[in-house]
């Protein structure tokens, strides 16, 4: 069996297709000879010998991350996120879908999309390896290590949806992998996500207008569909609260036990703010 969703794949080092023959579950082989083999958790290291100047998520910032949304608390994001993509890979009935997860993390998100739509084809790209490894058990979805600022590793126009969550935005190489008529969903925090844990926890900052941020980023090449805002509540216990912190950018500086002692012994309640922006490949 060929690896999961190799097709929606090229050669990172020459572009080239691969070769059928040569390929396995286990390794790529594109026709300029180029190798590339899976790790034992299911993922492909496409950045072997290139390496990247952004930091990865670490081992414990994926566990907390991956403990926190198991939890349900962005139940929410997913489900509007499934709804505003689904559409975009039902669109032709005579073959499968096809997404791409732009910063994918563990495949949360796309999990929730793949549920809605069975039977699609995904890419999950993102630099940390121990996040890819939960997101290359996902049905029909190659994961992939890659830095986002690069040329993405797919073919033009192979795409008929994809999530960005939080993520790096790399719009010419979206609108370059997404066909005409596909659907780019693009999630940012409003200026007052979290406000209240922002408080006592090591988060950034959000600026205000992010979702207009993206549209003027967007360009001539996409139209702007709609954007739906979508609040929520949380009430977190301080595991779980720190579990949110480490899982974004503090998670690099901060330890679990240092995080811990600011917290009172009770929970802590937030909104969760944050917009979906769905753009139209023209």
């Amino acid at each position: 069996m060929p690896l999961a969703a190799q097709e929606l794949l090229r050669c990172p080092v020459c572009a080239g297709a691969w070769r059928p023959a040569a390929a396995t579950d286990r390794s790529l082989v594109c026709t300029s000879g180029h190798r590339f083999d899976a790790a034992r958790q299911g993922y492909v290291n496409f950045l072997t010998g290139r390496g990247t100047r952004f930091r990865p998520d670490t081992a414990d910032m994926v566990a907390a991350r991956e403990r926190f949304l198991a939890s349900g608390h962005y139940a929410p994001i997913a489900e509007a996120l499934a709804d505003s993509a689904a559409p975009a890979l039902m669109d032709d009935a005579e073959r499968p879908g096809a997404a791409l997860d732009a910063g994918a993390g563990t495949g949360y998100y796309l999990a929730a999309l793949l549920a809605r739509v069975p039977g699609s084809r995904a890419v999950a790209l993102d630099l940390s390896r121990h996040a890819l490894g939960r997101a290359a058990k996902l049905p029909g979805t190659a994961a992939v290590v890659w830095d986002l600022w690069r040329p993405l590793p797919l073919p033009d126009g192979v795409m008929d949806a994809i999530l960005d969550v939080f993520a790096p935005r790399n719009f010419p190489e979206f609108a370059r992998v997404l066909r005409r008529g596909g659907l780019a969903c693009v999630v940012t925090p409003e200026a007052d996500h979290l406000a209240a844990l922002r408080d006592v926890l090591p988060m950034l900052d959000v600026p205000a207008g992010k979702a207009d941020d993206v549209e003027r980023a967007a360009g001539a090449h996409f139209d702007r569909v709609g954007v739906r805002d979508v609040r929520f509540g949380l009430e977190l216990d301080a595991q779980a609260a720190v579990d949110l912190a480490l899982m974004g950018p503090a998670g690099h500086h901060v330890t679990r036990a240092d995080l811990l002692t600011r917290l009172r012994d009770e929970p802590l309640r937030a909104e969760g703010a944050v917009q979906v922006t769905v753009l139209r490949r023209v």
